[in-house]
């Protein structure tokens, strides 16, 4: 089954959003399990080690300083990306249902 869903960062409705992908190895099931947990209150998991989110540009700031806090520089690695403009996935085999709503954390 094949599925696309759109993004468009440029909308600006109160505040400007920036779409994130972040991919992440994680040696250690402790640090690996609170990480995604972490990322769970900024968007969806779309692999194993995969999230998306479409944030405000205060809690992509706030992600990046959390980040560094939640591996070992010497045995993990994250990847932050941030794409702007307007984008489009187009996704291929099994997949969740992509939900189109804002990530509030409290």
């Amino acid at each position: 089954m094949k599925e696309n869903y759109f993004w468009n960062t440029e909308e600006t409705k109160r505040e400007k959003k920036v779409y994130i992908l972040v991919i992440y190895d994680i040696v250690s099931n402790k640090r690996r399990t609170a990480f995604a947990k972490k990322m769970e209150g900024y968007g969806f998991r779309v692999q194993k080690s995969a999230f998306e989110a479409l944030v405000s540009e205060r809690l992509y700031k706030k992600l990046l300083e959390e980040i560094p806090g939640s591996i070992r520089k010497d045995e993990d690695s994250v990847r932050l990306y941030r794409i702007t403009g307007q984008g489009e996935v187009t996704l291929f085999g099994v997949n969740e249902t992509i939900k189109d709503e804002e990530v509030i954390i409290i």
